[in-house]
This record gives structure tokens, C-alpha cells and sequence, in this order.
């Protein structure tokens, strides 16, 4: 009786190896489940900044003003009539 115990006991530690610690097994589950889940907040965050960019091209092509934005910030245009006066930061004393 005791013999047959103790095979069943081994019986049932086999086949629970591959359930826990096996390729398909629970652990393996669990750290790609973990996986899954920074790769889709990953994925959420490119597609929201995706849309920021094609609505930006999206006002580029339609839109006057974020052109004439654009030019202003990047390349320090004016209108006519108007003065660009930059101040440049302190530079510390020569010596």
C-alpha cells in the first residue's frame, strides 16, 4: 500500500511539473501576461502621439495660422511692420 502511494505521489509530481515550471507552464504565463501588458501601454502611448502628429500635418496643410506659427517660432519671421527684439541671456564676465 505504501509502494502505491508513493507512486501516485510521484505520478503526480510529473505531471505537475510541466503545468508550473514548464515552457507553457504557469510561471512562463504570468511573466508574459507582465508582457503583454507594458507593450500595450507602450502601444497606447505611440498611437496617442501618433494622432498628435497627423492632426498637426492635418492643420499644416488646411490651416494659415500654424503655418505662420511655425515660421515665427522656428525661423524668427515677422509680419511686416512689426520689430523681432531677442534677448539673449546674461553671459558670465570674461576674465
Amino acid at each position: 500500500m505504501r509502494l502505491l502511494v508513493l507512486a501516485l505521489l510521484a505520478l503526480t509530481l510529473i505531471t505537475q511539473y510541466p503545468l508550473w515550471w514548464g515552457k507553457g507552464g504557469w510561471l512562463r504565463l504570468r511573466s508574459l501576461q507582465a508582457q503583454v501588458q507594458v507593450e500595450t501601454a507602450n502601444n497606447q502611448a505611440l498611437t496617442a502621439r501618433n494622432n498628435a502628429l497627423l492632426a498637426e500635418v492635418q492643420d499644416l496643410k488646411t490651416g494659415i495660422s500654424a503655418v505662420e506659427e511655425r515660421a515665427r517660432q522656428e525661423l524668427n519671421m515677422i509680419r511686416e511692420g512689426e520689430y523681432l527684439v531677442q534677448i539673449l541671456p546674461d553671459q558670465p564676465a570674461s576674465r
